[in-house]
């Protein structure tokens, strides 16, 4: 991957992760699915940009991001299933 794409892949993942943050701040009614996807998507995508300019401390943590996701993900998944 050259590193124009690596930085264009990391600033949409980093979209994703501002844009559900601030989702979360806005929206009167969250959806905790929806919101845990998109804070998994961008993690992803900053891990694949991290792969061309890496540094290990935002590796950690995207890795650590991408986890609490998949913890929401399962949770609001698991509610959802009891509703």
């Amino acid at each position: 991957m050259s590193p124009v794409l690596a930085d264009v892949v990391g600033l949409i993942g980093s979209a994703c992760i501002v844009g559900a943050y601030a989702y979360s701040n806005i929206a009167k009614s969250i959806d905790f699915l929806l919101f845990n996807i998109v804070n998994f998507a961008g993690a992803v995508l900053l891990c694949i940009s991290l792969t061309v300019h890496f540094n290990l401390a935002s590796m950690v943590l995207e890795f650590v991001w991408m986890g609490v996701a998949l913890f929401g993900i399962g949770k609001a998944v698991a509610a959802r299933m009891r509703a």
